[in-house]
């Protein structure tokens, strides 16, 4: 199972879900972890009972609200610890120094920071990493209508106290209001839907796709996406 990391303030629980639901259409087998404070899972993934803990079957993945640990997702499923969980992908979703620790993060096959520019989003973020001892490597995943090199000067400023070390590459969404009525719209359907995504949001699923599933080929990741729109 290759557990991928989610870090940061910013809202990235949509962009994770889509994300989960092309390794799926890839075939993948694929667990969602929601181990933010705010829990946003709970409230956009449809399920009939919501407790403090659970995990609920989503668009052909699992969806996991309030653990703290794989551990905790074992014993909720009442898989003993020395066994692996039958997924090809565990994406872990985390907002606090307590989750990253409890996933064992540094332990991840891949960690992507997730931010926009805002003060907020990129201090609060960078919170996440505050206890760390040893340097992490990590992606940028910027959500901004432009990347301004100020901008990116300020995070790496910023991220200077902390125990980072940032990869040469970074993904880009750059959000439009097109996206934002698509997201808000799968919300209330509770479906994914990719059809009214804008290009540019769908490239970047596709670049973050790619570098999550290196097995995969550009055409079979934009072939399972074509495949998403036309089940819609």
């Amino acid at each position: 199972m290759k557990k991928i990391g989610f870090i940061g303030a910013y809202d990235k629980t949509d962009m994770i879900t889509y994300v989960g639901k092309i390794l799926n259409a890839l075939g993948k087998k694929v667990l969602i972890a929601d181990s933010t404070i705010t829990q946003k899972a709970k409230y956009i993934v449809p399920v009939i009972n919501p407790t403090t803990t659970y995990v609920t079957e989503y668009e052909e993945m699992d969806v996991a609200v309030g653990f703290n640990s794989i551990e905790d997702i074992k014993r909720y499923l009442g898989i003993p610890e020395t066994k692996e969980l039958e997924y090809d992908y565990a994406l872990i979703d985390v907002d606090n120094i307590n989750a990253f620790k409890g996933f064992r993060l540094q332990e991840a096959e891949k960690n992507y920071f997730v931010t926009s520019f805002d003060v907020y989003s990129l201090k609060k973020g960078l919170e996440t990493l505050v206890e760390l001892t040893e340097s992490i490597s990590l992606t940028k995943v910027i959500f901004s209508q432009e990347i301004l090199k100020e901008d990116d000067d300020y995070l790496n400023y910023l991220s200077a106290a902390y125990k980072v070390v940032w990869n040469e590459y970074r993904l880009y969404f750059p959000m439009d209001n097109g996206d934002f009525s698509a997201i808000a719209e799968n919300q209330r359907l509770s479906k994914i839907k990719f059809r009214n995504l804008s290009v540019a949001y769908k490239e970047g699923l596709t670049y973050l796709v790619e570098d999550l599933a290196k097995d995969e080929s550009d055409s079979n990741i934009r072939k399972a996406i074509k495949s998403i729109e036309k089940g819609a």
